[in-house]
C-alpha cells in the first residue's frame, strides 16, 4: 500500500491512465471527453475551468492533444513523477497492442479486421463526446461573443480553414473585444498563413535507426492538426523522400492506429516495427512522443499566470471556445461515420441517457458497445 498522500496520488494517476490507455477508442476528442468525465466529474481533480485551460494549452503546442492532456493532468495531480507516469501509462497499452498487430501484419501481410468491434464502440464514443461538449460548453461560452466565435469557427472548419489559424483567430478575437470593453486600447496582431514546400521523391535508401528516430522526433516536435496531417508528414518522409514504405503500408499503419485504443500516434510504433523490428518500434515511439513531455513540462507552469493576466486570460478564453468548436466539428464527422443505421443511433442515445441520468462509467459503456458489436458480427 502507498504510504504517503503523494504516493497514493501517483498510484491513482497510474491506475486511471493505464485503464484509459486500454479503453480510450475514438480519437483525441473522445479521449479528452473521457478524461473530463474521470478527472472533473467523477474524481474532481480539476475544475471545469482548469480542464478547459489545459485543453486550450494543448491546442497551442505541437503533438498529440489527448496524450498531452494526460501528461498535464498527471503533473497537476502528482507532480513531476505524475507527468512521466500519466503519459507513459496512457501510451503503453496502445504500444503493446500495436506491436502485436505489427508482428501479425509482417507474417500475414494484412491488417486484422475489427469493424464488428468498432460498430458498437463508435456510437458510445459519440455519446461521451456530446456529454463533454455540453458540460465544457456551458463553462467556456461565457457570453454572446463566445457563442458567436464558436459558431463562426465551427462553420469555418468545414470550409477547410487551417486549424491553428482558427485557434489563433478565436483567441485574438475574444482577447481584443473583451479588453476593448474594459477600456484598454492596445491593439494586436497579424496571422501569417501556414504553408509547405514541395518535396522531391528519392530512390529508396537503407533504413537507418538514428535517421528513423530523428524523423519521428521532428514530426512530434512540429505536428499540428491530428491524424490527416500526420498521414501527410509520414508520407512525405517515409514514402516520397526515403522510399521506406509503400502507400498501402502507410495506409495500413494509420488504420492500425485508429483501430487500437489510446493515441493515434502509436502509428509510429507500427511503422518502426515494419522498418526495423522491435528496436525500430521503440525508437520511433520514443521519437514521436518525447516532445510532448517536454512541451507540457515547459507550458504547464505558465497556464495559471496566463489566466491571471487580463489580456492573456481572455486570449485563453478564446482559444478554449475555438477548441470546443473544433471538437464539435470533429464530432459531426465522427457521427457521420459512426451512426450508420437505426441500431447505432439507439446505442448512442441510450449511452447518452445513461451518462447524463445515471452517470454510468464510460469504460462500462464502451465494454457494452464492444459486446453489442461482437454479437452483431456473429448474427
Amino acid at each position: 500500500m502507498p504510504d504517503t498522500p503523494h504516493e497514493r496520488r501517483l498510484g491513482q494517476v497510474a491506475g486511471l491512465f493505464l485503464r484509459l490507455g486500454c479503453t480510450a477508442f475514438g480519437g483525441p476528442a473522445a479521449h479528452i471527453a473521457m478524461m473530463h468525465e474521470e478527472t472533473v466529474v467523477r474524481r474532481q481533480w480539476l475544475t471545469d475551468q482548469e480542464f478547459l485551460d489545459l485543453v486550450g494549452a494543448t491546442n497551442l503546442i505541437p503533438g498529440p492533444n489527448s496524450t498531452e492532456m494526460a501528461i498535464h493532468i498527471g503533473l497537476r495531480r502528482a507532480g513531476w513523477p505524475g507527468l512521466i507516469v500519466a503519459g507513459s501509462c496512457f501510451i503503453l497499452p496502445a504500444v503493446l497492442i500495436v506491436l502485436v498487430l505489427a508482428w501479425l501484419y509482417v507474417r500475414l501481410g494484412s491488417t486484422p479486421q475489427a469493424g464488428w468491434l468498432l460498430y458498437g464502440i463508435k456510437p458510445v464514443i459519440i455519446a461521451i463526446v456530446l456529454q463533454a461538449l455540453w458540460i465544457l460548453g456551458r463553462k467556456a461560452v461565457k457570453d454572446r461573443l463566445g457563442l458567436a466565435v464558436l459558431v463562426l469557427l465551427f462553420a469555418l472548419y468545414f470550409m477547410k480553414v487551417n486549424e491553428i489559424a482558427l485557434l489563433l483567430a478565436g483567441g485574438c478575437t475574444v482577447m481584443l473585444v473583451a479588453n476593448c470593453r474594459r477600456g484598454q486600447r492596445n491593439f494586436a496582431a497579424a496571422l501569417l498563413p501556414l504553408g509547405g514546400a514541395g518535396l522531391a521523391s528519392m530512390a529508396s535508401v537503407p533504413v537507418d535507426l538514428s535517421r528513423l528516430f530523428l524523423i519521428f522526433l521532428k514530426i512530434g516536435s512540429v505536428l499540428y492538426g491530428g491524424g490527416y496531417v500526420l498521414l501527410a508528414f509520414l508520407r512525405a518522409d517515409l514514402v516520397a523522400r526515403y522510399g521506406w514504405l509503400s502507400d498501402q503500408q502507410l495506409i495500413d499503419a494509420v488504420a492500425i492506429g485508429q483501430l487500437t485504443p489510446g493515441p493515434l500516434f502509436t502509428t509510429a510504433t507500427f511503422i518502426g516495427f515494419l522498418l526495423a523490428g522491435v528496436p525500430g518500434a521503440l525508437l520511433a515511439t520514443l521519437g514521436i512522443f518525447l516532445p510532448s513531455f517536454i512541451f507540457v513540462a515547459i507550458s504547464n507552469p505558465l497556464i495559471p499566470r496566463m489566466r491571471k493576466s487580463a489580456w492573456i486570460g481572455s486570449f485563453l478564453d478564446g482559444v478554449n471556445v475555438a477548441s470546443l468548436a473544433l471538437m464539435a466539428a470533429v464530432t459531426v464527422q465522427l457521427g457521420q461515420a459512426s451512426l450508420v443505421d437505426p441500431a447505432t443511433i439507439v446505442i448512442a442515445l441510450a449511452s447518452l441517457a445513461l451518462l447524463v441520468r445515471y452517470r454510468v462509467n464510460s469504460t462500462w459503456l464502451i465494454a457494452a458497445g464492444a459486446l453489442i458489436g461482437v454479437l452483431a458480427g456473429l448474427l
